[in-house]
């Protein structure tokens, strides 16, 4: 937390607005729409709420085809099934571990040929690093196909000076407790459209109609963030910019101290990319030691580390549902590893998790 928070926090409630309804929800999607340059935003309560609601707006269906990233968490897939619809894992390419643009067509084509074409690409700027979105956006218009962005990951990263969420029909923000910036609980909705704003915004609060008494024409959700979360965002993103700087920092610490060994490699920016580092992340290769063993290791120090996410295609759950690809995600998942990026890492704590690394 910053120094901001429990100011506004205190203010929301003195003024008694704790509800979800308030001016520091305004506020809060105000502030969001300047950050991201998208003209409306919707806050709500995850953002896994934001991306339900985001294949509702598309009118996803029992089993309409949605092709989704395979490597990342499974919140961005999981809306797809509560729509009933059928999710089609698509795999990594190495430069960004984000969807790769190749088998991305591969499968639209495949799915195009038996009759079946996708609803929606729901792909993932994966730990803070900007997907190939000239690329993919490119293949979304030829199929005209809307895109369905998830930055729960990247907020303040951007790619060719335009910030991540700005780029498909809705984008997706995530403000859960591990996120850049948090309100211990959250998320948002972004679009250019009013309209499909509003209707989200309908939807997320029980799908009240308007009238004296509750009336409801539609199915509705309890998705709404309250005033006083609101009151923490407002505080949080005033010190994004300062997040975003100090993540980068812990990155180039690590890679500094670490890129001399030659079985660790760090994900780099191309020319156009800005990543937030959201989490700085390692690949392991060529060494006597696994990320597993590595884990183990830190852990005896107290040190967190974590591996990548898990493949979608690869989870228990989702095993029995197509996946396109070569490999990459699988491989990136076998020999990847997230170290302790926290923004209020001192660099007396950084230099202890590089010794352990070293010494091992």
């Amino acid at each position: 937390m910053g120094e901001e928070e429990l100011t506004y926090v205190t203010d929301a409630f003195k003024s008694n607005w704790i509800a979800p309804i308030g001016s520091y929800i305004d506020l809060f999607e105000s502030k969001l729409s300047e950050v991201t340059q998208v003209n409306q935003v919707a806050v709500f309560n995850s953002g896994t709420a934001s991306i339900h609601l985001a294949l509702k707006l598309l009118n996803v269906q029992t089993n309409d085809i949605v092709l989704c990233q395979s490597l990342t968490f499974a919140a961005t897939v999981n809306p797809v099934v509560y729509q009933n619809g059928t999710p089609v894992f698509i795999d990594s390419e190495r430069e960004t571990w984000n969807m790769c643009p190749t088998q991305l067509e591969i499968a639209i084509n495949k799915y195009i040929s038996i009759g079946k074409k996708p609803k929606a690409i729901l792909l993932v700027h994966l730990y803070g690093m900007p997907a190939k979105i000239n690329e993919i956006v490119a293949i979304a218009t030829k199929y005209n196909i809307p895109i369905i962005e998830d930055a729960a990951e990247a907020l303040g990263s951007k790619y060719n000076g335009n910030p991540c969420g700005s780029f498909g029909k809705y984008g997706v923000l995530s403000f859960n407790g591990n996120k850049i910036i948090t309100t211990s609980a959250g998320g948002a909705l972004l679009s250019n459209s009013k309209k499909d704003i509003d209707k989200a915004k309908y939807w997320a609060s029980q799908a009240k109609d308007p009238a004296l008494h509750y009336e409801h024409t539609e199915l509705g959700y309890n998705y709404r963030m309250s005033n006083i979360l609101a009151a923490i965002g407002v505080g949080q993103i005033s010190v994004l910019e300062e997040r975003v700087k100090r993540r980068r920092e812990i990155f180039e610490i690590y890679k500094k101290q670490l890129s001399n060994f030659k079985g660790i490699s760090f994900l780099e920016e191309a020319k156009g990319f800005y990543s937030n580092r959201w989490l700085t992340t390692i690949l392991i290769g060529d060494l006597a030691i696994t990320p597993e063993k590595l884990i183990e290791v830190l852990a005896k120090e107290n040190i967190e580390s974590r591996p990548l996410w898990k493949p979608m295609h690869l989870q228990p759950f989702y095993k029995e549902f197509d996946f396109i690809g070569d490999g990459v995600s699988e491989s990136l998942f076998n020999h990847g590893l997230c170290l302790p990026s926290g923004s209020n890492l001192t660099n007396e704590e950084i230099f202890r998790v590089i010794k352990v690394i070293k010494k091992i």
